[in-house]
């Protein structure tokens, strides 16, 4: 993987900031860099007079006492994507002349949150945008949100008798409540269940698409999908149906083939397939109202517009018109009624609404700070001839000469050393010339005709790493476990040119805690340039377009909980444009140690009977005592986080 070249122009712009961190590529129009060297938002990119300053944000997190890292949530910019798709379905229907509508729900696996669905259902209410619910947990959750009775609850995943009851429910109470089979057993279970309560239930059929995805989740689709009933088992559905009279409840056709979909051709495909199998159905008798084209609307994380696995070819515009000309194409040659358009897209909805803010806390080089070199009476030759290069670095015209006689001096000391040639003292004044002379000659490599593999294989050495006060387990899961990339973007100072290579590492105690695919103008690399780090200043990053599966995802790796969160609001009248609408506390020590059956209260109590018997034997005064006491106690419902 190639690394990043930093700049050395000192007539650095925010251009140069723009060409580095790519915003306008992955923000979608929600993010850019400011004149200031700030990163800015715009909530509604209707509206580009009203721009949030990052920076700003920051600051009125501090005033307001709330600790970092936070999530930082922008409600307008989800409210502003759910319009959009919703918006861009309906002016493609009203131009192609199609003859039915579209009702798209929001899959709230993508992100559960009660803030989050509120958000989504509220910003879809007078679009009929309803929810989707994937587990009996969902649908208890998503039955006391979407109280609209014109949208739908489309209800997918595995099955018991619980789930289809509380399914039947949701129905009688007037809310379109369509149960989707999964295999072949929940129909048998689902009309049995109806025809107990004597309630009619609305039910679709998932089909097994031949079509697969392309990425990632390619494996969605397929004959070894893990969901949907084939041709036959469908064919058989809609027969037990009519046998049972229930043909009139069979209203959708269902079908998904991955998510995060890169490639265009497979939506193409897909809806060429699901159109067909709709089309056969109806001639069959059976009068479906609704087929749902599932999820699968990419997200573009790396901002190149491509088939690689975190990027999409195509826009929600290009993605929207397939759907309803390919849909409308089949449907007018097999001179059938067109249905009404249902799509379950849930990682577009979310994913830009969200970033994780974090503060650089420190900075780790592999090479550590050094030693003393001075000449000694007695050294060792290798110490000697390793002191004579590094004098002659800035002037010898061979820098590939100087990093092959470098490199070789210090494999030999290695060697010495674990014979007891050398002494530990004389190793560590050799790895420190050593060291020196490879930042000089990565500095005139960049001039020089270097090896291109033993140039990207010294920037990375020396890169840096710089530790961010965050748990990549609970905050960018899918950067771990699958390689996701997400942009990670300075939220200040993007007007200076970055003198730093580096990749970042969080706190937990694993070596796999950390980030080292970030986007570059050739692609990924595995360190990106920032800025140095001071003592008196404050530095944040921005880990953005997290808003999909990331605030659900996370795990409790070393007990770092959820963070804290800031909702922020857009307000025209406001100096800032902005406001804190809400503060969601993250997790305390109690909460994550309560989750693991530790017991709080008692281990407070333990803890001070130990130090009680301490100050009884003189060991402790009272009063160091008292406060030894209370200091266990605040940490236990203090921040999990390290405080800064």
């Amino acid at each position: 993987m190639p690394t990043r070249t930093l700049s050395n122009d000192k007539n650095w712009t925010i251009e140069d900031a723009e060409d580095l961190y790519r915003v306008k590529r992955w923000s979608d129009g929600y993010f850019e860099v400011g004149e200031n060297g700030n990163l800015f938002a715009t909530p509604d990119p209707t509206n580009t007079k009203m721009r949030i300053d990052m920076q700003a944000v920051i600051e009125e997190i501090k005033q307001e006492g709330i600790q970092f890292p936070v999530v930082v949530r922008f409600h307008d910019i989800l409210r502003s994507q759910v319009a959009r798709l919703n918006q861009t379905f309906a002016s493609t229907i009203e131009a192609a002349g199609y003859k039915n509508r579209y009702m798209g729900v929001f899959p709230i696996k993508v992100n559960q949150m009660r803030e989050v669905v509120e958000e989504v259902v509220d910003a879809g209410a007078s679009f009929d945008y309803g929810l989707e619910a994937g587990s009996k947990a969902e649908l208890l959750a998503v039955m006391a949100m979407n109280t609209n009775l014109d949208s739908l609850t489309i209800l997918n995943g595995y099955k018991d008798q619980e789930f289809m009851r509380l399914a039947l429910l949701n129905l009688k109470l007037g809310r379109k409540t369509l149960v989707v089979i999964e295999k072949f057993s929940e129909l048998t279970l689902l009309v049995k269940i109806a025809k107990e309560l004597d309630i009619r239930p609305l039910i679709g059929v998932r089909s097994k698409m031949t079509v697969k995805g392309r990425g990632k989740w390619e494996s969605s689709g397929g004959e070894r999908a893990k969901f949907g009933l084939t041709i036959s088992e469908i064919i058989n559905a809609a027969r037990y149906l009519e046998e049972h009279g229930f043909a009139d409840s069979f209203k959708l056709l269902h079908f998904h083939i991955g998510s995060q979909l890169t490639d265009i051709r497979s939506v193409k495909e897909s809806i060429n397939e699901g159109a067909m199998i709709y089309a056969e159905l109806h001639k069959m008798g059976f009068a479906l109202e609704y087929v749902d084209v599932g999820g699968g609307l990419g997200i573009d994380y790396d901002g190149t517009k491509s088939t690689n696995d975190s990027s999409r070819n195509y826009s929600m515009q290009e993605y929207v018109d397939d759907i309803v000309y390919g849909m409308q194409q089949v449907c007018d040659l097999e001179q059938v009624p067109h249905p009404i358009i249902v799509s379950e897209s849930g990682r577009a909805m979310t994913a830009h609404h969200s970033c994780v803010v974090t503060q650089v806390v420190g900075e780790i080089k592999s090479h550590g700070s050094g030693v003393p070199t001075h000449a000694k009476s007695g050294e060792h030759i290798l110490v000697t001839n390793i002191r004579d290069l590094s004098e002659m670095v800035n002037q010898h015209h061979n820098i590939q000469e100087i990093f092959h006689d470098a490199s070789q001096y210090k494999e030999q000391a290695l060697d010495a050393f674990k014979l007891r040639v050398i002494s530990l003292e004389e190793l560590a004044k050799i790895e420190t010339l050593y060291w020196q002379i490879m930042e000089v000659v990565q500095r005139r490599s960049q001039d020089q005709d270097f090896a291109a593999d033993e140039s990207d294989e010294l920037e990375f050495t020396l890169s840096s790493q710089y530790l961010c006060n965050f748990s990549v387990f609970q905050s960018a899961a899918d950067t771990w476990a699958i390689d996701q990339v997400l942009p990670v973007v300075p939220l200040t100072r993007m007007n200076e040119a970055p003198t730093v290579n580096c990749s970042l590492v969080d706190i937990t105690c694993d070596s796999d805690g950390k980030l080292d695919q970030f986007i570059s103008e050739n692609g990924l690399s595995n360190v990106i340039p920032m800025h140095s780090i001071t003592e008196q200043d404050d530095y944040f990053l921005g880990l953005f377009l997290t808003g999909a599966y990331q605030d659900v995802m996370g795990d409790m790796h070393n007990l770092f909980g959820r963070l804290n969160e800031v909702h922020i609001f857009s307000h025209d009248d406001d100096p800032k444009d902005f406001y804190i609408e809400e503060v969601v506390h993250g997790s305390s020590v109690e909460d994550v140690l309560s989750i693991m059956q530790y017991h709080p209260k008692s281990m407070a109590y333990d803890v001070k009977k130990a130090i009680d018997k301490h100050v009884a034997k003189g060991q402790m005064q009272p009063r160091e005592g008292v406060k030894w006491t209370d200091f266990y106690e605040d940490c236990l419902k203090g921040y999990t986080y390290l405080k800064v």
